[in-house]
């Protein structure tokens, strides 16, 4: 499940946004300081402007400071380690922009604080400022995301094509095509936007909630009350941090060898274990689960009994009837097809049916907003054209709209950067690809704009991104087209990641629009700062992963700690779009048909019967993730879960204001443990201890054995 699943995340940054409540602060701290600096009005009777209205807004040159750049490398390199970790275990990626936002305010407010006691400060820390670190760093780490380590461009290896087997069509990661691969694709996306975006945040008025979500962060921040709460939430944020280092830290010395240490601890029992249902004691997926909404870890866990409970062992029972029981499980003719098909049949259902609502709400809410425009002709108005409105603007929106036209990003210049990057994809992709010819590029640039403006203006209506849904339409339609003998299996997978990272940087560069204008942070900083953040997560990205790839021998194998479960996925949707249904074992077909269509049908349930009874209907998609890999990460999801619940029973504004940083330091601390572990795995030193558990049977055969050759 990547950012386009978990739909309902963004209620979760506005809670920790919105919180006013004084229980959030200390016992002695003086509540009547929250509206100190004004005598005379009241801060909560001011608009957000209003209240900003005395600092002068830093031209877009000076928002682009070379501290912000800094702090955004330092942060891209964290927040990279953990979605490439989440990326290689589960693909279940939550949103980071609190926590981005925040630990950007935190480090420059502190540099600005040292610069200020040592007389070296010559500009002071501005909310414009914090935008741009906070474009930067999601920028940057989103490519750990698009750029498909976990699924796609991993899905290339020899390694996954020997899961699926099929081994006459692979390409073994490098770093050096990895690179360059991400330098030409990645870019494309946001010139393919910019001329629109004054008619996705003034025109249309387009809500981008995570986009919302995080202006309203970081406007928070700049004032005084946010600033004290910013302090409290990045406290909690450093202690839960270390736990959650040390943690891991501690865990690793009884890893000695396979199938060891905490993560393997059968807490529900041996057999159970077996079927994957355990709680394996990481930081980071319970932190997770108090991220994502309840019903996301509710579906996970119910998909994982549904599969691992039900499903596997009955099929299991099949052998010799449904498929060669003298084959391995792993063998995709075996069980192992039916828990890859099955889970892609869901996903693909989930998808499609996502896919056609959002396109039909784009194109309904397109073409009523059109409609209520007096507009002389009939064209689509650019960014240069005048605003029409029929009612008066705010102040806010006035002060916004008047910042945000200031600051043109020539239309010519979009274009132009368009064509040439284009241009040189074009000639550049089929070197590192022979399969993926030129002209399936070329159809795929003519038609990447209106996709990626779908993608955008989709995502501003529902705060959905389907970068991954237009990446396997890629897969199925140029790996058909290019047909097994040519190489389709690759060509559907490089064709994927093209498509996958225009539509992704699209969506991704509105959200920040928005989020820049509701801060008054000017379109081009915005630009370049994305930008900037593209081009490190390029270099960032490959480098952290090629260090996994390195460190672990077993990447991508079941029996991995990292085993990228989606890059089997991904293989075989690539393998079913170009050598059909023969392959697939008995039965398997019509399981996936019948999965197919639930997925399908729980959707028009889930908005049939409205948002607040579909609100406990549970996600086909998030059902789905379970059906490969297991449900232990379920477990540790809903503990998080748990704790958050009870912890809102016990003091609801606290745990609204700090939840969120609980669980990034959770998240951050586990996730930045992998560098060390990696590090310590390239240099050949092994845990010292091996701990692992045995039934009493098994644990006497061993005692004997040890006993007899002693």
């Amino acid at each position: 499940m990547g950012r386009e699943e978990d739909e309902a995340a963004v209620h979760n940054h506005q809670n920790a946004i919105e919180v006013r409540n004084d229980n959030v602060y200390d016992d002695d701290d003086d509540p009547n300081q929250k509206n100190k600096g004004n005598d005379t009005v009241p801060a909560a009777a001011l608009s957000v402007e209003q209240i900003f209205a005395s600092q002068e807004v830093p031209s877009w040159q000076d928002q682009l400071t070379v501290r912000a750049f800094v702090v955004s490398f330092v942060l891209s390199i964290l927040f990279t380690f953990i979605v490439m970790k989440l990326n290689l275990t589960t693909g279940i990626i939550p949103s980071l922009n609190v926590s981005a936002g925040l630990l950007g305010f935190f480090f420059v407010k502190t540099w600005t604080k040292i610069a200020s006691k040592s007389g070296l400060l010559k500009q002071p820390f501005t909310r414009q400022e914090n935008t741009v670190i906070q474009t930067c760093v999601v920028a940057s780490s989103g490519i750990a995301f698009s750029g498909g380590f976990g699924s796609y461009l991993f899905g290339m290896s020899e390694s996954v094509a020997k899961q699926s087997s099929d081994t006459n069509d692979y390409k073994n990661p490098s770093l050096g095509w990895i690179i360059g691969f991400l330098f030409v694709v990645s870019f494309l996306g946001l010139f393919s936007v910019v001329p629109l975006r004054k008619i996705m945040i003034i025109d249309f008025k387009l809500t981008y909630p995570s986009g919302t979500a995080t202006a309203h962060l970081i406007n928070s921040f700049h004032t005084p009350e946010g600033a004290k709460l910013a302090k409290k939430q990045v406290r909690t944020l450093g202690k839960f941090f270390s736990l959650s280092f040390f943690w891991g830290f501690f865990q690793w010395f009884y890893t000695a060898a396979d199938d060891c240490g905490f993560a393997n601890f059968p807490t529900l029992g041996l057999k159970a274990y077996e079927n994957k249902f355990y709680f394996d004691f990481s930081s980071t997926y319970v932190g997770v689960g108090m991220i994502c909404p309840y019903i996301v870890n509710i579906s996970v866990l119910l998909g994982g009994i549904l599969s691992w409970g039900v499903m596997w062992p009955l099929i299991e029972n099949r052998k010799g009837d449904w498929f060669d029981e003298k084959l391995k499980p792993s063998n995709m003719h075996a069980l192992q097809g039916y828990k890859v098909f099955i889970a892609i049949a869901i996903i693909l259902g989930d998808g499609l049916y996502n896919f056609v609502k959002v396109l039909t709400r784009t194109l309904s809410g397109l073409y009523n907003q059109l409609q209520e425009k007096d507009v002389a002709d009939s064209s689509l108005p650019v960014a240069d054209r005048p605003s029409y409105t029929k009612e008066e603007p705010s102040f806010d929106d006035q002060r916004r709209t008047q910042l945000f036209l200031k600051d043109q990003i020539s239309v010519w210049f979009a274009l132009g950067g368009y064509v040439a990057i284009a241009a040189i994809s074009i000639g550049t992709l089929p070197h590192i690809f022979p399969q993926l010819k030129w002209y399936y590029i070329v159809v795929i640039y003519i038609f990447a704009p209106a996709l990626a403006f779908c993608n955008a203006y989709g995502c501003g209506l529902t705060d959905w991104s389907l970068a991954s849904t237009y990446g396997k339409l890629a897969i199925f339609t140029i790996g058909a087209w290019a047909g097994a003998s040519n190489g389709g299996v690759l060509a559907g997978l490089a064709a994927c990641g093209v498509m996958m990272n225009i539509v992704s940087t699209a969506s991704d560069l509105t959200q920040d629009f928005k989020t820049g204008y509701l801060t008054l942070a000017s379109p081009r900083s915005m630009f370049f700062s994305q930008v900037i953040g593209t081009a490190m997560g390029c270099i960032i990205s490959p480098c952290v992963f090629w260090l996994f790839y390195n460190a672990y021998d077993n990447l991508g194998k079941p029996s991995s700690p990292y085993p990228a479960p989606f890059a089997v996925v991904y293989r075989n949707m690539a393998i079913l779009g170009v050598e059909g249904f023969g392959s697939l074992p008995r039965y398997c077909l019509l399981l996936c048909y019948i999965f197919f269509g639930i997925a399908i049908a729980v959707n028009l349930i889930k908005d049939f019967i409205g948002k607040d009874k579909g609100k406990y209907i549970p996600i086909p998609m998030a059902m789905a993730i379970p059906f490969y890999i297991g449900s232990y990460f379920a477990i540790d999801m809903c503990i998080g879960s748990l704790i958050l619940f009870i912890w809102t029973k016990i003091n609801k504004a606290k745990a609204e204001a700090f939840a969120p940083a609980v669980a990034s330091g959770l998240i951050c601390g586990d996730g930045i443990w992998t560098l060390p572990a990696s590090i310590l795995a390239l240099a050949g030193i092994k845990p010292p201890i091996c701990m692992k558990f045995l039934s009493g049977k098994d644990n006497a055969k061993v005692d004997g054995f040890l006993s007899s050759s002693s």
